[in-house]
């Protein structure tokens, strides 16, 4: 998917990942700004030196405390940021993540972390991106 953005260097690269296990989707809520309190899958910055992959690996073992088998590029979002709230834009690639092991516990700055259905998901306080993603990935699913 080409996203052609009018001032690409004001983009912070980050990641997430869309994990769809026995027909549920692994989400943390966020427990800091931005977006605190939404639902979301996990995910954050990459660091510096850091591929896409190896930051959205990372990400996912400090948030929930699991690993995945395979990972594969989903989607890409170019996030707006808020100047006023002091938040930077986002370019976001969502990976699909497969094969999930180890013991799902909310860690860094998640507040929690657990596995909704896409009706659950759709009664949640979440973000509309993620909604979107979960959708499109259950369709494919059939």
């Amino acid at each position: 998917m080409a996203i052609r953005s009018p001032s690409p260097t004001a983009y912070l690269p980050g990641v997430s990942v869309a994990i769809l296990h026995e027909g549920r989707f692994l989400l943390i809520q966020r427990g800091h700004e931005p977006s605190m309190g939404l639902y979301a899958f996990p995910g954050g910055r990459v660091q510096d030196g850091e591929s896409d992959e190896e930051a959205v690996r990372r990400e996912l073992a400090e948030e929930t405390g699991l690993a995945v088998e395979r990972l594969a590029p989903f989607r890409q979002y170019l996030l707006p940021g808020s100047p006023s709230a002091d938040f930077p834009a986002f370019r976001l690639l969502v990976f699909r993540g497969w094969g999930p092991s180890g013991i799902l516990q909310a860690g860094d700055d998640a507040a929690a972390a657990g596995w909704f259905r896409l009706h659950e998901m759709e009664a949640l306080p979440i973000i509309p991106s993620v909604l979107d993603t979960a959708r499109a990935i259950s369709a494919e699913a059939g």
